[in-house]
């Protein structure tokens, strides 16, 4: 469903929006219609934060076709300062110097090129900081 209404109508994706639930105040990326930890319906909406550290990682040296010149790249669970995980790609780093624990910055970048049509995806990924 790549399109540029699919990212438009996905603010999480390029504007990091998360939804804090007004009764318990867990925040939850992507929104949810209901609060996973209160059962809560109703949320406000929420900046997340731009830094956290890294709690997982894997290295991908066999790639799907799509990603296969950006071989070998790293890609981890990040917790943010906020305390929300995320998935995410750890760039601008030697696969060799990400380790759990290292600091990380949210960084806006290209995310892919939708087939024949060259329609540019952009998202989040995190550099060490």
């Amino acid at each position: 469903m790549p399109s540029p209404r699919y990212t438009r109508e996905n603010p999480q994706r390029l504007h990091l929006e998360a939804a804090k639930c007004t009764k318990c105040g867990k925040i939850s990326f992507p929104p949810r219609l209901l609060c996973p930890n209160c059962k809560g319906k109703e949320f406000q909406k929420v900046q997340l934060a731009d830094e956290g550290k890294i709690v997982t990682y894997t290295v991908v040296r066999v790639a799907s076709r799509a990603f296969s010149m950006e071989t070998p790249y790293v890609v981890g669970i990040v917790e943010l300062n906020d305390g929300v995980r995320l998935t995410t790609q750890i760039v601008d780093c030697a696969p060799e110097d990400v380790t759990i624990g290292k600091p990380v910055k949210l960084v806006f970048r290209r995310v892919q090129q939708e087939g024949n049509s060259g329609i540019l995806e952009y998202g989040y990924k995190c550099r060490l900081v």
